[in-house]
């Protein structure tokens, strides 16, 4: 039996309207104790208007929509008051539920509930926090895809491709007597695990592609002083956000920005210049920039092209290498030689049109990633690369000669690996701190 949980499903701010949420095998028994009418006896799908009440006293006029179990988000009985948007109502409802016997849910509990009840799987879960946190139309388009259960769907097919074989070898070691049975071989075990090797690196790079969609990239923009990174920055995000002068060291603190680049978030950081100072607070800068370069997904290293390279930009050159990068020669509007392979822009006259293309370019982002599903978060890639490596070491006995049983060890954590994805295994521990990034009423 689960108790009555309640909370607040809109934001606590002053609005038109709020929701208060409220399920449990007793919800309908305790928002009756203050609402004008009864509700234990609906039983289907309900909009009732009424009245809050504390004791005589009345609180707000509502609107009720009643869901009953198993037929709800939770699976369970649901009640949505929806009441003037009042903070003050709002908290004086939930209280009086409290006191009714209901109790303060904790974060993402209504969806764990909905996982629980099997209504959604650990995926469909993880896509509810992905669209609320969506900062893009095309993040949010691959959360809803994840919700609808198109992602789910692409692991169900892989699922049963193990279990087929899993299964196969089982019976081949249990009952060996019986000659209509397909017999498992070492070919056959090779076969099948790369033949599962391909569909799993699939996913795997649809997911990746998905993952900078969905998350963006951190992107540092580096180089010495008076180079023109601030420059760089406004340019990129349209709006003078750093301070731009001829001084150099004008920048002491990494100043952060965001631009939708053809669907990928670029999440800019313009650094400090990099060179070497004695100035306390510019060596604090220095310090924050050699740090956002090492957690950067891609570096923009930027060179003055109205100027000779001296030693400061070949360390540059050096700190930078083995990163993924871009080395950008700024200031082409006063260079009158260019060279044929190398990238020019004018930041200060937002000439960077060649650089967004590079961008784009690098990651190079397939039209198909906006519109397809994808496995796209750090758990989920983890386990797809967790099943890889257990079918391999499959393959790997299978060639070594080893006997069916002890390579069915290998197929089944790889069998596990996939349930995983979906939550399909006893994971409460895992459930409970994916659920805890939600906010309250989810």
């Amino acid at each position: 039996m689960f108790d009555t949980i309640v909370a607040l499903a809109t934001a606590p701010v002053k609005s038109a309207l709020a929701i208060i949420r409220v399920s449990g095998d007793d919800s309908f028994a305790v928002v009756s104790k203050l609402f004008s009418r009864d509700l234990t006896h609906i039983a289907k799908r309900q909009i009732v208007y009424g009245k809050i009440r504390d004791g005589k006293e009345s609180i707000d006029e509502v609107i009720v929509l009643v869901y009953v179990g198993p037929k709800s988000f939770t699976g369970e009985n649901l009640v949505e008051i929806i009441c003037h948007g009042s903070v003050l109502i709002a908290n004086q409802i939930i209280e009086l539920l409290i006191k009714q016997g209901a109790r303060l849910a904790v974060r993402g509990e209504f969806s764990n509930r909905a996982y629980l009840h099997s209504r959604i799987d650990l995926i469909q879960a993880e896509a509810i926090n992905d669209m609320i946190n969506s900062t893009s139309a095309e993040a949010k388009k691959l959360s809803l895809m994840s919700l609808e259960g198109k992602t789910s769907s692409l692991i169900l097919p892989l699922k049963e491709h193990i279990a087929d074989l899993v299964s196969l070898i089982e019976v081949n070691i249990d009952y060996p007597e019986y000659e209509d049975i397909e017999k498992v071989n070492k070919e056959k075990i090779i076969k099948e695990t790369t033949a599962l090797h391909s569909e799993i690196q699939k996913l795997i790079a649809q997911g990746r592609q998905g993952k900078i969609i969905k998350e963006g990239l951190n992107v540092a923009i580096v180089g010495k002083p008076n180079v023109g990174k601030s420059s760089l920055l406004n340019a990129l995000i349209k709006e003078d956000k750093a301070i731009v002068t001829s001084i150099a060291g004008t920048t002491r603190d990494v100043v952060e920005g965001d631009v939708n680049l053809k669907g990928i978030t670029l999440h800019l950081y313009d650094t400090a210049g990099i060179r070497p100072s004695t100035d306390l607070i510019e060596s604090i800068g220095i310090d924050k920039a050699k740090k956002t370069l090492a957690d950067a997904d891609l570096v923009l290293l930027v060179l003055d092209a109205s100027r000779k390279l001296d030693q400061d930009d070949q360390e540059m050159l050096s700190l930078t290498e083995g990163k993924k990068r871009i080395i950008v020669y700024n200031k082409s509007d006063i260079v009158t030689k260019k060279e044929d392979k190398k990238l020019y822009i004018s930041a200060l006259n937002h000439d960077i049109s060649r650089l967004e293309e590079a961008i784009a370019k690098l990651f190079g982002i397939e039209e198909e990633s906006y519109l397809r599903p994808s496995l796209n978060n750090a758990r989920q890639l983890g386990l797809l690369e967790q099943a890889d490596e257990a079918l391999q070491n499959a393959k790997k006995d299978a060639f070594a000669g080893l006997s069916i049983d002890l390579v069915s060890v290998s197929l089944l954590e790889a069998y596990h690996a996939v349930l995983n994805l979906l939550g399909e295994e006893n994971q409460n521990d895992l459930s409970d701190e994916i659920f805890s990034r939600f906010c309250v009423g989810k």
